[in-house]
């Protein structure tokens, strides 16, 4: 039996063919190279930007500027150059890599020793005065430029223009983390499948009370996953709590999952490129039992609360780490018990590139990643738990953590597929 949640969902969406999902992701990343890279270069600075990688070792940018169905042999060199307002950003691939119509294609070999001689000239004609490159020491996902590569550019361009190199941090930030609206639309059909997936583990179909451990879980989450033709984001977890009852008659090892249990979740998948992520909760009915105990139902209740106050605290403009002290003060004054937030930016990938607001061991602040700033359309998680005493189960204290994927659009913070309000129970 499931529980509704906030919003009504419909039956999980059907997966993608692999032809329309490239299509799809094709006619996304047209969009953002007219919108979000000119917004990002211009807002970092950038009069050009130069991305490079070899192959099988994609920078995290470059990998998001590319069509599914291409091959990328040898050296990838993309070059952006801002031409200003009327013109916009010209995109020039010199490499072996077929991006289809997307960027102007001079060289189509696979020749170092003839790709270099080319970037150095189209530098040169350009005379850019700031040319970013991926060195950011503080987002992972701005630093994909290897020691090898950075060597071999300062060599090609020659001292003059070598000068003009800078860090294209802030762009890559920019660039990874702001969405445009059919994306927002497209990532709501994924969390919908992620939370379909979700649904499935949190019933008889997966789980046999007395049988099923919370290693079987974890695999049924991602063999599923896999059936489906998509990926897992990152390792699925499972696991459980339980009252002192339970803790004494089966011990400290036990991993199968029993009447009484209240399961728990973290788990994401990734389809057309946006990664998801959710920490949701079942309960196995004793036998009689309809629903979960109230204190347990109780403690729901004050998550969502919390998660109510995560989302109105947005500001555009706001760090992560103003955030994470605006919604934690609030909280307190409104008697939510024990908060805590530890909430990341998510999307193209799992906790990059945008403001963190919070760790699990950090509550006041987090320096560097924290200290990003927080931008319209932009996705996230609502990661984040509540702590209190559980009367059926001893007064017990329980953790009550929460996950959901919402996204800010410069005015709202709103989940992308509902969110968890009710125990699924199984």
């Amino acid at each position: 039996m499931r529980k509704p949640l906030s919003t009504p969902r419909a039956a999980m969406p059907a997966v993608l063919p692999m032809r329309r999902r490239a299509e799809v992701i094709y006619e996304n990343l047209k969009t953002r190279l007219r919108t979000v890279l000119p917004l990002a270069m211009r807002e970092a600075g950038l009069d050009m930007w130069i991305i490079l990688c070899q192959e099988d070792n994609p920078d995290p940018v470059f990998a998001t500027m590319i069509p599914v169905d291409t091959w990328c042999p040898i050296l990838q060199i993309l070059v952006f150059h801002d031409c200003g307002p009327e013109r916009g950003v010209e995109g020039i691939n010199i490499g072996g890599t077929s991006c289809h119509d997307l960027y102007e294609w001079p060289y189509k070999g696979q020749l170092p020793e003839e790709q270099w001689p080319l970037l150095r000239k189209i530098v040169a004609e350009r005379n850019p005065q700031r040319i970013g490159i991926n060195i950011g020491s503080v987002e992972w996902a701005g630093g994909g430029l290897t020691y090898n590569l950075h060597n071999q550019l300062c060599e090609a361009l020659g001292p003059e223009y070598s000068a003009r190199l800078v860090s294209a941090e802030a762009a890559a930030t920019l660039w990874l983390e702001t969405l445009t609206d059919d994306e927002v639309a497209m990532y709501e059909h994924v969390v919908a499948m992620a939370h379909g997936v979700l649904a499935e583990c949190f019933s008889r179909t997966a789980i046999t009370p007395g049988v099923t451990t919370v290693a079987d879980l974890e695999w049924y989450y991602w063999q599923r996953v896999v059936d489906l033709g998509l990926e897992v984001s990152f390792k699925p977890y499972f696991g459980f709590a339980r009252g002192p009852e339970m803790r004494e008659r089966y011990g400290p090892d036990d991993r199968v999952i029993r009447h009484g249990d209240m399961v728990t979740s973290d788990v994401g998948l990734k389809y057309l490129r946006l990664c998801t992520d959710h920490q949701e909760r079942a309960y196995v009915l004793r036998p009689g039992e309809t629903d979960a105990p109230e204190g347990l139902k109780h403690l729901m209740a004050e998550a969502n609360r919390l998660q109510d106050v995560f989302m109105s605290e947005f500001r555009e403009g706001l760090t992560g780490n103003e955030l994470l002290s605006n919604i934690l003060t609030r909280a307190r004054a409104e008697g939510v018990p024990q908060p805590r937030v530890y909430s990341h930016s998510l999307g193209y990938y799992l906790h990059e590139p945008g403001p963190l607001i919070g760790l699990p061991w950090e509550q006041e602040r987090c320096v560097g990643r924290g200290d990003v700033t927080l931008v319209p359309n932009s996705t996230f998680t609502a990661e984040l738990s509540v702590r209190g005493p559980v009367p059926e189960w001893g007064d017990q204290e329980v953790v009550m953590g929460l996950e959901e994927d919402v996204v800010f659009t410069g005015t709202v913070c709103r989940p992308l597929d509902g969110r968890q309000v009710g125990f699924y129970l199984v």
